[in-house]
């Protein structure tokens, strides 16, 4: 295994020249070497979150410390009463604190914020993010906050894959590598799903997938699920007793049918989810007071939620994870169509505002529960209305969780390869994938932005829809553009433009006309003619051949638009682009700059 030094190797990040950072190019090998030490510390680190988030629920909910807690049992009543209902306001005061004081980063479902630091930040995510993270979410899971624990983990292994990529001064696309290994094995780990885990990075994080970028990932998620499994053993997240029973023929075309109606009604979910969410997280920093009163009101709705339907149910069924209540519907416990249908209600709520209020934790359990609950919905349906057809609320409970994930998060491979993973159960794999890709059509057809990129974008901070592609193209457009510009009247003659470009140190004259954009000059490309030299103008010399891209746009999302409309040149301004003004312009690319990043970032 070998280790390509600075000076044999151009930069790759396209920062700069590669002596300035002192970068260095790991071999294959010897990044799937690093990826195996990531894996080894994610599962780790896996492990240290699970039981403190034990730890925590113990302690709040019954005043003992103890690291025995099973997230798929119910738990007893809390014998502090009414006063439970303040469980999750305390938590949330502590949660507050951490994440203001400590790593902003760490409020949230995570996810967003490792596919930020992927597009917008390098691949850099700080390592105090792991820490703050693991305190900060075990502390909403613990105490109550309708939220899961995937985000927290992911967030936490990208943090340390970063940190290590960074610790060894390794260039953008390493660092991105060894990122979404760390988040792959934190996942792998957490549910028991190696294959998962994989998809997971390769579809949510992943920019680039090759044989160099997808082996430190597959290394990762597989330590890591080994690693996982000495510490909780063998078994699948979820048990699913009628998983034993043998498959003896193919599924009748009425419960097809049926599978392809839930499909359809999960992408309405997901909307509805995706919408609530952002909605919730748009509302409450914008209540009056701080960031502790807005969590103080959050909480109190949260905790009254879960201990309403204690008096009502029996359980805390909207409190931390709710793993427990997608195992009882999987144990076939009989559930009525008004219960189920209540539980999907109350989840989505009760998700939207914790996250909203500021709790730290992912929202795949949950899209687990809302998928559950309303799978089972369309089986207790299904069963009442055609009795003699084989309908089981516990199969399309199933279908029904990956369908809700793979529809609120667009990863519909993972989320039909984790279902089976996590529930080991083969029969329903071909209503899966119908349901699965049902429920992503109907989603995009009503949004196309997913759980977890609506966040970037209601926040300015948009990540592109189409996210595979060269790993250098992942590179901020505003890294790449030209800069040395000069802005001019249409009118402005062309020996007085020369005069003000050679001034300026230009290479690019934006031609403007009133607040309009008109065009552009090259500098080098203005044509000579002496007889009529004195008398042209930029207006007609100038290219009309541009497009015009926000400056949050990534090589990827410019290039893709440059060649659909078959131009040459991209016209880079602040904003969002639509009513581009001359004053908006802040950068120039053509050609010149897309050869130079491809060259300087060419590697094998």
């Amino acid at each position: 295994m070998s280790v390509v030094e600075p000076s044999d190797t151009p930069s790759l990040s396209g920062d700069g020249p590669p002596d300035a950072r002192e970068e260095r190019v790991f071999s294959v090998p010897m990044l799937c070497l690093v990826a195996f030490f990531i894996g080894i510390v994610a599962a780790i680190g896996a492990v240290f979150f699970r039981y403190l988030i034990s730890v925590v629920h113990n302690l709040f909910y019954y005043g003992k410390f103890s690291t025995v807690y099973d997230a798929n049992q119910f738990a007893d009543a809390s014998p502090l009463g009414a006063l439970v209902i303040l469980v999750p306001v305390v938590g949330g005061l502590i949660v507050v604190f951490l994440v203001k004081t400590f790593a902003p980063e760490a409020k949230g479902h995570g996810v967003p914020e490792v596919m930020f630091a992927v597009y917008h930040k390098k691949g850099d995510v700080r390592g105090v993010v792991a820490l703050v993270k693991s305190f900060a979410s075990a502390i909403s899971i613990g105490t109550g906050a309708s939220v899961g624990r995937e985000g927290p983990i992911i967030q936490i292994g990208a943090s340390f894959g970063s940190t290590i990529a960074r610790a060894l001064h390794l260039p953008r696309w390493q660092k991105i590598t060894l990122l979404s290994a760390g988040a792959g094995a934190g996942i792998a780990a957490t549910f028991n799903t190696p294959l998962g885990g994989v998809l997971f990075a390769v579809e949510m994080l992943l920019p680039e997938v090759s044989n160099r970028t997808f082996l430190p990932v597959v290394v990762a998620t597989a330590t890591a699920t080994y690693v996982g499994r000495i510490a909780f053993g063998l078994d699948p997240a979820f048990i699913v007793p009628i998983s034993a029973e043998e498959a003896i023929e193919a599924i009748a075309p009425i419960q097809l049918g049926a599978y392809a109606l839930l499909g359809v009604l999960a992408g309405i979910a997901s909307w509805a989810f995706i919408r609530t969410l952002a909605w919730c997280e748009d509302l409450f920093p914008k209540l009056p007071g701080n960031d502790y009163t807005q969590n103080i009101i959050g909480m109190l709705i949260i905790g009254t939620l879960s201990y309403v339907l204690m008096l009502t149910t029996g359980h805390y069924h909207t409190a931390g994870v709710g793993y427990a209540t997608i195992q009882d519907i999987l144990n076939s416990t009989p559930y009525t169509f008004i219960l189920l249908a209540v539980l999907f209600i109350a989840k989505i709520i009760a998700t939207s505002i914790s996250l909203g209020a500021g709790a730290s934790g992912g929202v795949f359990s949950p899209s687990l529960f809302i998928g559950a609950t309303l799978g089972g919905m369309v089986g207790v349906l299904c069963s009442y209305l055609f009795p003699d057809s084989g309908f089981t609320a516990v199969e399309f409970a199933l279908v029904g969780m990956g369908a809700l994930v793979g529809g609120a998060t667009g990863a519909s491979m993972t989320a039909i390869v984790m279902i089976f993973e996590m529930t080991r159960d083969y029969n329903v794999i071909v209503p899966l994938v119908l349901a699965v890709a049902i429920a992503v059509g109907v989603r995009r057809w009503l949004i196309k932005d997913n759980i977890y990129t609506v966040k970037l974008r209601h926040r300015g901070k948009p990540i592109p829809l189409n996210r595979h592609t060269n790993m250098y193209l992942v590179q901020p457009i505003k890294e790449v553009m030209a800069k040395n510009f000069v802005i001019l009247p249409l009118d402005t003659p062309v020996q007085e433009a020369i005069s003000a470009v050679s001034a300026d140190g230009g290479s690019h004259i934006i031609a403007s006309d009133g607040p309009r954009i008109a065009g552009f000059v090259r500098l080098g490309t203005i044509p000579y003619q002496a007889d009529r030299f004195a008398g042209q103008t930029l207006r007609a010399i100038l290219s009309s051949d541009f497009v015009i891209a926000p400056a949050t746009n990534i090589m990827n999302s410019v290039i893709t638009r440059m060649n659909t409309r078959n131009r040459s040149c991209a016209i880079i301004v602040s904003g969002d682009g639509r009513i581009p003004r001359p004053d908006d312009v802040v950068g120039v690319v053509d050609s010149k700059e897309i050869a130079g990043v491809v060259v300087s970032n060419h590697y094998g």
